[in-house]
This record gives C-alpha cells, structure tokens and sequence, in this order.
C-alpha cells in the first residue's frame, strides 16, 4: 500500500498553506494498492520531534478505501459519511497544522487498512485508535513531511 500527496513528495517540504503559518488547510493524501479485504483506512499524523513527547497532529477514521483519496481541506465539519475524526494533542477536533517551535520536524501521516469499521467517539486520541486497530491491520503506508517556520 502506498500514500502520496498533490501537495509534498515523501520527505520534502509541507507547504505553508497546510502549516499554522497559511490557513492550516490538511492537504490531500491518495492511497493505492490497499490490500484485499479491507473495510475502512485509518489515519494518524504526528510530529516525533516535538519537544517532550510526540506531538499528534490529526487522527481520523473509517475513511473508505474506495475513495482513493481525503481531499484537501478537511475540517471538523467534514461530513461523517466522509470519514471519523479524533482528539489532536490540543484536545481539538480534527486537522492541526505542523508548527514547530523551532528548527525543522518531521510529521508523519501513516495510513491504516483495517478489516473492519470503527465505533469510536470523536474523543478517541491516537492511543485510543492504536487500541481499537490491534489485531485488524490488514497493511500500513506511511508518508513523512518536514516543516521549519520561517
């Protein structure tokens, strides 16, 4: 399984538009190859160099996986029949944008395909997620951005 993005290549620069600098806009994210039998994608983003302890940035799921795609610009309001969305690190609803305090970070999407949906409260944080998706992993793709504020 692979994840992809219109708005970075692995490894490159996270556009400021999708950062707390631009309009915190969450960039669109494809995926392909998703194994047999999967029901729905799950999806956390986080930053590992935050200072302390990671940093979680998004937490979504029952994203279809005939969908092939999150357009950008998902928020809080983005309709449930689109995907379930959890608790980030600031106890908010939905997408946050990388903005480290300083020097540059890596922010992590990786993507879940799972043989079942998800009953989970709009409360549910990464750990709780992580919990729910045990023993249902069917695969895994991973995309890595980098941020700096300027």
């Amino acid at each position: 399984m692979q994840l992809t993005s219109t708005a970075f290549k692995d490894k490159d620069n996270i556009p400021k538009r999708h950062t707390c600098q631009g309009g915190d806009i969450s960039p669109q994210l494809a995926w392909e190859n998703v194994p047999a039998g999967t029901k729905s994608l799950a999806l956390i983003m986080e930053d590992p160099d935050a200072k302390g302890q990671t940093f979680i940035h998004w937490v979504a799921w029952n994203i279809d996986p005939q969908a092939e795609e999150l357009k950008e610009g998902m928020t809080p309001e983005t309709p449930h029949s689109i995907f379930m969305q959890g608790t980030n690190s600031l106890e908010k609803l939905g997408y946050l944008g990388p903005c480290p305090p300083t020097g540059s970070h890596r922010y992590f999407f990786r993507l879940y395909a799972l043989n079942k949906e998800l009953d989970l409260l709009s409360s549910t944080t990464k750990e709780g997620l992580l919990e729910a998706i045990k023993g249902h992993i069917l695969g895994k793709a991973e995309l890595m951005g980098r941020y700096q504020k300027s």
